[in-house]
């Protein structure tokens, strides 16, 4: 029997942490051809996940340079692709999510009448322009994919919604949690000694991530200065930000935290032992997409500071609350989870409506069924 050719495509971190538990699921299945291309968008953090899964790619475009352009990623992606694509003839291309690799791998695929696999489909904020561009690009990956994989019920709804056939999409929940369980210990040692020193026994720990181009400015003053004001209200309550890298987040995040003993500012965390360090906090506070999937599986609730989300299954499952970037109503949502023991249980014993830790398994079963 003719194996199944299926190249999966990926460029970024989250991608990689969301593609790792498939690309690992079809090296076990005598019937798929298993090829790995990344674009490495981003380089340094991609390579950590490939590290972590011991993942070795097949082909690597090593697009990544500071500073550059959504339109310089498109190109050098497509045209690195292409080659790529007429060279190893897949039967299926794979991507995941909504960055601009998945975008221009889709697009190089269908101009080689590849067919293409989407998973993460039919995630939706409904506002073109936030999350940018990630909207836009999970839009325009629907249009030339044949199988959608959608990671939940709502996410059907909307690619139906949008007319695409019902046959070809498939819920399979979200493989971040097939990642997720695969790297969190219950006795895991940071090599940060600062984080081994915080006392998560007794102090209550809020991690918080913010970095979204759209809150750049005032909102994320707003964000810092909530955060800042509820550590000043409880003595028990310490903070632990991994700073983004953009410079304009760094200078916020020092101007607001400057002289708060009990807010930690440190470097960027590999996959590892940043989810390791969610499983140990007591409160997410982001802005970030992955986190309002993955911190409701380990039980944490998370605020999310944005004004609209294209995940809104956990602000409907009692997991995540969405609560804008006003500094008085996030100090005030803090607040209530901090001071209610039945508003923090509620939130925390809420059913994590993104999946079970299968996804992946789902996803090449699927494969499977398709390419009889």
């Amino acid at each position: 029997m003719e194996k199944i050719r299926v190249m999966t495509v990926f460029g970024t971190r989250p991608e990689g942490i969301k593609m790792a538990p498939i690309v690992k699921a079809m090296e076990d299945v005598e019937e798929i051809e298993n090829i790995v291309c990344v674009t490495a968008q981003h380089r340094e953090m991609l390579d950590q996940v490939l590290d972590i899964f011991k993942i070795k790619p097949d082909y690597d475009l090593d697009i990544f340079k500071p500073g550059q352009s959504l339109t310089e990623i498109t190109t050098k992606g497509l045209e690195g692709l292409e080659e790529i694509i007429i060279k190893t003839k897949p039967d299926l291309l794979l991507v995941q999510g909504d960055t601009t690799t998945v975008f221009a791998g889709a697009l190089a695929a269908f101009y080689q009448k590849v067919k293409v696999g989407h998973v993460e489909a039919g995630l939706r904020s409904g506002n073109i322009y936030s999350p940018y561009p990630e909207e836009a690009n999970r839009k325009l990956t629907g249009i030339v994919t044949n199988y959608h994989f959608a990671p939940t019920n709502e996410s059907r709804e909307n690619l139906l919604k949008e007319g695409y056939p019902e046959e070809k999409i498939f819920i399979t929940g979200n493989t971040v949690i097939d990642a997720l369980f695969h790297v969190v210990k219950e006795n895991y040692v940071f090599k940060d000694e600062l984080l081994n020193n915080i006392d998560f026994e007794n102090k209550r720990v809020i991690l918080l991530t913010s970095h979204r181009r759209e809150n750049i400015g005032s909102p994320m003053e707003n964000i810092f200065n909530a955060v800042d004001e509820i550590t000043k209200k409880y003595d028990d309550v310490e903070v632990v930000f991994p700073v983004h890298l953009n410079p304009k987040v760094r200078n916020i995040a020092n101007k607001v935290f400057d002289g708060n003993n009990n807010v930690h500012l440190i470097e960027p965390l590999d996959y590892e032992p940043f989810t390791n360090l969610m499983a140990k906090a007591h409160i997410v506070v982001t802005d970030s997409g992955g986190l309002q999937e993955e911190a409701p599986s380990l039980g944490k609730p998370v605020l999310v500071v944005r004004k609209e989300t294209e995940r809104p299954e956990g602000i409907s499952a009692g997991t995540a609350r969405l609560v804008g970037t006003i500094k008085e109503n996030i100090f005030n949502e803090l607040d209530l989870l901090l001071s209610s023991e039945n508003e923090y249980n509620n939130m925390a014993n809420a059913v994590n409506p993104y999946g079970d830790g299968k996804a992946s398994q789902r996803i090449v079963q699927i494969i499977l069924e398709q390419f009889k």
